[in-house]
């Protein structure tokens, strides 16, 4: 049986955030340059992997800069917040979809032989998504639209993303797997950070709206990257017997699946930590996506 050989991909990380999609690609390919110009998300993933992302703006970047390093494959993750539910749903006339625009002016120039792109699922079906579905089509890429969870990969959180896969290679769906989903427990600190504890002022007002879970539970809501500073639709809170407190952001980090050495560089502040994590990837549903450029 002949085995499969993997395409050795050499990528652009665009929006590279904690360096999500680098730790998906793993064995695949390597990253050529990463793009990002949060301070906090830059220093970040220079701490977890000895590579400094570039602070360029990609609503301005040059042609010339992007073509200089050789990428055959784009992994993007776009603002979300022009497309998810709590959003202004205005899109690409949001501007926070410049960066992503800008791509799109420059695809007919530079167009990849393969890309990934994350997004929340509102992002299809909208004006971005057509932009991106139009000129996959003009440059001969074949495409596939997955709608995927971490929860069909045993991470008991909840967290369901669009990815966008397209290559000049013909595309086939893989299965999702449907692995048994893992206790919270599991995620969980050795030791509580009892600051995380809620007061009974803000429990009290609160508490209705606030997803409870516990250790024993097997499914926690999407953290988003207002987690640090809202109650309400922002993640679940861990019920325990000594009260009710947020999750840690060790804990978040894992389940999202990044690895166990995974840190932040002591001077990044508590909330923009969990910012950063509500906007990052699961790794393991973001390699099963990588997977389709296999080949």
């Amino acid at each position: 049986m002949r085995e499969l050989r993997l395409r050795m991909m050499r990528a652009l990380e665009l929006f590279s955030g904690l360096g999500g999609w680098r730790l998906a690609l793993g064995g695949r390919g390597e990253v050529a340059a990463a793009y990002d110009v949060n301070e906090a998300a830059n220093a970040t993933y220079t701490l977890n992997h000895g590579a400094s992302p570039k602070a360029s703006e990609l609503a301005t970047i040059p042609a010339s800069e992007l073509a200089s390093h050789r990428a055959d494959t784009w992994l993007l993750s776009p603002p979300c917040q022009p497309f998810c539910r709590m959003g202004n749903h205005q899109g690409l006339d949001d501007r926070r979809s410049r960066a992503f625009h800008r791509l799109m002016d420059l695809f007919p120039e530079l167009p990849p032989e393969g890309l990934v792109l994350e997004n929340v699922s509102g992002f299809l079906g909208s004006d971005a998504h057509a932009l991106l579905v139009e000129r996959l089509r003009a440059h001969g890429l074949h495409r596939l639209d997955l709608v995927a969870c971490p929860s069909r990969f045993g991470l008991p959180n909840q967290r369901p993303r669009v990815f966008v896969v397209a290559s000049r290679r013909p595309l086939e769906a893989r299965p999702l797997p449907d692995l048994p989903l893992r206790r919270i427990a599991e995620f969980l600190d050795d030791v509580e950070d009892e600051s995380l504890y809620l007061s009974e002022p803000i429990l009290a007002r609160h508490r209705p709206g606030l997803d409870l879970v516990t250790a024993e539970d097997r499914r926690s809501t999407c953290f988003i990257g207002g987690y640090g500073q809202r109650y309400v639709a922002s993640g679940s809170f861990l019920r325990t017997t000594r009260g009710v407190r947020r999750f840690s952001t060790a804990e978040v980090a894992r389940l999202l699946g990044l690895p166990a050495g995974f840190r932040f560089p002591a001077h990044v502040p508590l909330e923009a930590r969990y910012k950063l994590l509500g906007n990052g990837l699961s790794i393991p549903v973001a390699a099963w996506a990588l997977s389709h450029l296999d080949g």
